[in-house]
């Protein structure tokens, strides 16, 4: 059975259906944002959260201090250390977002019928009459009959400490609003939200800048997720900061919150590194039935544009519940299938009793999804979308996947120093691991030197299926080695430890020689080390020269050892004169040279149709 984004093999017997997906190295190619509080800070639930397949470390910064949150990122860092693995960090923004601070701490208890009003004076103290809010200009911003949400911070939509408003009036800048349904506000921090009306405040708030210029900055983040994202100038404002203040390395993630978003998701799409699709507040602003077709544009979008997509709120009962509802694990599943890259958990992990279960249980239902994903269908739209004549790097990066598939490599090794070409071929979701080799190399900025390398490898955590290795320049030169066999010896050595790779798997290279891109088929051997001889076997998959830009590598010389690889075919690139060819999405290739004619066998009279048909009827059979 086969549809849009799911493949069964028929006939479907529950037997095959109800039998687990084999354990896997990686819990799931689709990664898990895990948001760092309370219930994850110390060393040990961090190090259990990274075993069990965290792959990005979020730090919300509408919550807590900046000193709580370096405390945690220590933590972070010695967690990691303990189990040998990166983890890129990811600072979110507070953004426009309207907060009502509980001075009193004690709970507010809101009764359906009664009329409560909201006013910017901060020396009122929070009541079940009054609530202030850090924000003078919701008066102009809201008109009678709008509806307003408020909320505990990471609110679930299921809990009782949340409540909905209608506006009845405004008067000066105060805003009185209907009660709709008993609730009890318990928290020292609670969140409103306008539906559909525009909030005159900066995206960029200057508590976000001063966040940003000093614990950003001092522990270099590798991405920010600029929160409450509404058009394409938001994103490039905060790339002229991050660059004003050296962090151009830092990758923007817009995470769209509001239909205002919506409206923009196109422009937006195209500035940013990559999307978060925020599903809790846009569930506010959206009626129920309009989420899912939302969430799927969306999704769809990023996939074409071939940019990291995240979708949040996924487990909310796993806030109280050792297991997620029916409905959650299909949602994660379904998640999965329309193309997202990455699950981020909120509360899950941030107050949640169970933030190591959360993470595990959405890995596990992530790796079932992926189990029957329709590779080949997302690849053929993909190509489809991308025409002919493709561009020279999409060429390469398509012909690796496509390689890797028809071989039924283990996993794809790219050689890269920004992550670009790791995030290219991650574009195609390849069923198999894509390990990206991060060269680390110098270079300058207007006041010193500084090495490139470990914030790119980081940031491809983010992408679906990518894991980087973090190679040493000087290890390799000390070992006699070139980068290319250095490269691959490393990611060989990587997935024997782990238990991904075992004797005689293949092994996909993609790599930049001087001006050309190649793709080598590598078979392990079963050896400590690999044995590089050249087999005759034709040559893969179809010819391109990328432009120098797409790898920035420098040549790399033939191996001279005999310990280094078995090379079973290598797919060169045609020199720059020559035609760029194309995989199409049935695995043709145009721009090729055409197959030499087949020439047709005269048939006999012995072997025609008529006396074929007379030898059967006479009793004779067909060998």
């Amino acid at each position: 059975m086969q549809g849009a984004n799911m493949l069964l093999d028929e006939p479907v017997r529950l037997t095959s259906v109800l039998t687990p997906v084999k354990p896997k190295v990686f819990p799931s190619l689709t990664k898990i944002v895990g948001t760092l509080g309370p219930n994850s800070h110390s060393v040990e639930v961090i190090q259990e959260c990274l075993t069990a397949g965290m792959a990005v470390a979020r730090f919300d910064f509408s919550w807590m201090d900046a000193s709580y949150h370096q405390e945690t990122l220590n933590n972070l860092r010695k967690a990691a250390q303990n189990v040998n693995k990166l983890c890129p960090v990811m600072l979110d923004t507070l953004g426009p977002e309207i907060q009502v601070h509980n001075s009193t701490g004690g709970p507010i208890e809101l009764k359906a019928g009664n009329h409560v009003t909201i006013t910017p004076d901060l020396s009122k103290a929070p009541s079940s009459e009054i609530l202030p809010i850090k924000f003078g200009g919701l008066a102009k911003a809201v008109k009678k009959g709008d509806t307003l949400f408020i909320g505990q911070y990471l609110f679930t939509g299921s809990e009782t400490t949340s409540s909905w408003l209608e506006v009845v009036e405004t008067s000066g800048e105060n805003v009185e609003c209907l009660v709709t349904n008993t609730a009890t506000l318990a928290g020292p921090m609670f969140t409103l939200h306008v539906s559909k009306a525009h909030v005159s405040l900066p995206t960029l708030s200057d508590y976000d800048k001063e966040v940003i210029s000093t614990w950003g900055l001092h522990n270099s983040v590798d991405i920010i997720s600029l929160s409450h994202t509404r058009s394409a100038e938001d994103v490039r404002e905060l790339r002229s900061f991050l660059q004003s203040h050296g962090l151009q390395d830092t990758q923007i993630y817009a995470k769209v919150e509001n239909t205002e978003g919506l409206d923009h998701f196109d422009e937006i799409l195209q500035e940013a590194d990559g999307v978060i699709i925020s599903r809790g507040d846009l569930g506010i602003d959206l009626p129920p039935e309009d989420v899912f077709i939302s969430q799927k544009t969306a999704i769809k979008k990023c996939n074409l544009a071939g940019k990291p997509v995240i979708i949040t709120r996924v487990v909310d009962s796993m806030i109280d519940n050792l297991r997620p509802t029916r409905a959650e694990a299909t949602d994660v599943a379904n998640a999965v299938l329309d193309g997202t890259d990455g699950i981020l958990l909120g509360a899950e992990t941030h107050r949640g009793p169970y933030p190591v279960d959360a993470v595990s249980t959405v890995g596990r239902i992530c790796a079932e999804a992926e189990s029957v994903y329709n590779q080949l269908v997302h690849f053929k739209k993909l190509v489809k979308h991308v025409g002919d004549p493709m561009p020279h790097e999409e060429s390469v990066a398509s012909s690796a996947v496509r390689t890797a598939m028809k071989v039924k490599a283990a996993a794809i090794v790219v050689f890269t120093f920004s992550g670009r070409a790791a995030r290219l071929v991650a574009k195609y979701k390849p069923p198999m691991p894509v390990l990206a080799v991060v060269f680390p190399r110098e270079g300058s900025d207007p006041t010193k030197w500084r090495s490139y390398g470990t914030t790119q490898a980081r940031q491809c955590f983010a992408a679906r299926g990518v894991y980087p290795l973090m190679a040493s320049t000087e290890e390799a030169e000390t070992g006699g080695l070139t980068r290319e066999e250095y490269g691959i010896k490393l990611a060989q050595n990587y997935g024997r430890s782990v238990g991904m790779l075992k004797p005689y798997d293949r092994l996909i290279i993609f790599q930049k020689i001087g001006d050309s891109s190649v793709v080598k088929i590598i078979e392990c051997d079963n050896s400590d080390g690999l044995l590089m001889r050249s087999a005759n076997l034709p040559p893969s998959g179809s010819f391109f020269r990328p432009p120098p830009s797409f790898l920035a590598f420098p040549p790399i010389h033939p191996s001279s050892g005999s310990d280094q690889c078995i090379l079973v075919s290598t797919v060169f690139f045609f020199p720059c004169a020559a035609a760029p060819a194309a995989v199409a999405g049935d695995g043709s290739v145009s721009g090729a040279p055409p197959p030499p004619p087949r020439r047709r066998r005269r048939r006999t009279p012995s072997r025609s149709r008529a006396g074929r048909g007379r030898s059967l009827a006479a009793g004779g059979g067909a060998a």
